[in-house]
């Protein structure tokens, strides 16, 4: 399976448009809200494209090189889940020409733009279902849905008569398996891909449960840009959803459920270990490599927000994002701290007054993206797990390439630890071979055959090194 070339080097950052940035007020509805006011469900705050487009080079300060954007086709929600017009920008974002605009400035800049694709159901205003409103039985659309009884309840109470996602109302799902919906959607998909779109995040595929299509989604796509990522949204571990006729990668949501249950002591340095070799080996190393790795997203708390304020620990869960195997995904304001519950609270306005970030947090950030994109090992280089100790909750891993590989040694216990990693377990390495990449100014020394390296709690060593065999 050939997975797009670019995409295991690229480092994401996920936008929920509303919230990242306004570039253009006379866009804003009337009922906006003020910037950085608690989110809720209902009400706007103004961010926009051009918002984007102004705040790119903050995005290229941090040296992210692709973004994945939430929905942003016309829509009567923050969110723009129910869309209600798939070839049309939503007006609250700007136009056709600021999209165009921004996907141009981002590529002559080597960032890639992917889109959200929501094509198990439609908005109460998509004009298909509006027809099924207005003529019930007699509509031409009518076989375009799942409809049990007419006439349909779409706004009041009691039962839809109609299937919806999660039976919300407002979320009428679409007959996939209807030709005319299919060339429907298929034509959507074709006309961003021909924009030049870099590839389509797949919002809720398993709910299109038909090989068929998603096998004709991938060829429509691909036909146009073999080059197109597709990333589809599955919660679990499930190899079936990446092949040929489905996606390249998926949203490794276990990864970062593993991640933070580590961090939060819910699981021992063991039941880590396992959980993650379980979740890597369970598909082809070209996939593998090519899963979309958040910690947060517009579904999750965020990740300050879980592991209780504790930096140190989400310095660790970034460190192990970006040592992993994956492509790492930063959900916009993670990097400088933003807290966030659950929908919607994670959907916060980025604060884009400094006096509110979290400065070395964000340089951290920027460093661990800086050296991901220097050592080839952790974009490319197979995992392998060294040593895992659970009554220190110490751990060491290599990502291990022909072209040098990666150390990674971890304190995630509450206690000042020194950790012993043979050089044997390494390969043949020698204590010359060993550059330090982060956790420098830890002291750290080669003894017996040994490499001894003295952690901080939530402390990491990393260091390159090469091996004989490499040589």
């Amino acid at each position: 399976m050939n997975v797009p070339a670019w995409v295991t080097d690229a480092i994401f950052y996920q936008i929920f448009p509303d919230r990242f940035a306004n570039g253009d007020p006379d866009n804003d509805p009337p009922n906006v809200r003020p910037w950085g006011s608690p989110p809720d469900l209902y009400h706007f705050q103004g961010g926009d494209l051009k918002g984007i487009l102004q705040r790119l080079d903050y995005l290229l300060d941090l040296g992210i090189t692709a973004i994945y954007l939430n929905p942003i086709f016309l829509s009567p929600s923050t969110h723009r889940y129910n869309t209600t017009d798939y070839f049309r920008i939503d007006e609250r974002l700007g136009s056709m020409q600021d999209f165009e605009q921004l996907l141009d400035y981002a590529h002559r800049q080597g960032i890639r733009i992917i889109l959200d694709g929501v094509f198990n159901h439609c908005g109460r205003g998509f004009f298909a279902f509006v027809d099924v409103l207005e003529n019930q039985q007699h509509s031409a659309y009518r076989d375009w849905f799942h409809i049990h009884k007419f006439p349909l309840n779409a706004y009041s109470r009691g039962p839809a008569r109609y299937e919806a996602w999660w039976g919300i109302k407002s979320l009428p799902k679409f007959n996939t398996s209807n030709p005319r919906v299919r060339n429907y959607l298929m034509s959507v998909a074709r006309f961003w891909t021909e924009k030049g779109i870099d590839g389509w995040r797949l919002d809720v595929p398993n709910e299109i449960d038909d090989d068929t299509f998603w096998a004709e989604f991938r060829e429509t796509v691909k036909g146009i840009n073999p080059e197109a990522y597709l990333v589809g949204e599955i919660w679990e571990v499930n190899p079936r959803w990446v092949s040929e006729g489905h996606f390249d990668g998926l949203m490794n949501y276990p990864l970062r459920e593993a991640i933070l249950r580590f961090l939060n002591r819910e699981h021992t340095a063991s039941q880590f270990a396992q959980e993650v070799e379980r979740i890597l080996n369970a598909y082809a190393p070209e996939n593998r490599l090519a899963m979309y790795v958040p910690l947060g997203s517009h579904d999750t708390p965020r990740v300050m927000t879980v592991l209780g304020g504790h930096r140190e620990a989400v310095k660790l869960a970034f460190a192990l994002q970006f040592a992993l195997p994956g492509v790492p995904a930063i959900y916009y304001g993670d990097e400088i701290g933003l807290l966030g519950d659950k929908d919607p609270d994670c959907r916060r306005a980025f604060p884009w007054d400094e006096a509110f970030w979290d400065q070395d947090l964000r340089a951290w950030v920027k460093r661990l993206i800086q050296l991901r994109k220097t050592h080839i090992a952790l974009r490319q280089g197979e995992f392998r797990l060294v040593s895992v100790e659970d009554s220190s909750r110490c751990g060491a891993f290599v990502r291990q390439h022909s072209h040098g590989s990666v150390l990674m040694v971890l304190n995630a216990g509450a206690s000042d630890r020194t950790v012993g990693v043979s050089l044997h377990s390494l390969g043949q390495v020698s204590a010359m071979a060993l550059h330090p990449l982060l956790g420098e100014n830890f002291t750290w020394r080669v003894e017996d055959g040994h490499l001894w390296v003295h952690l901080p709690p939530y402390g990491v060593f990393e260091a390159a090194f090469t091996t004989t065999e490499n040589n």
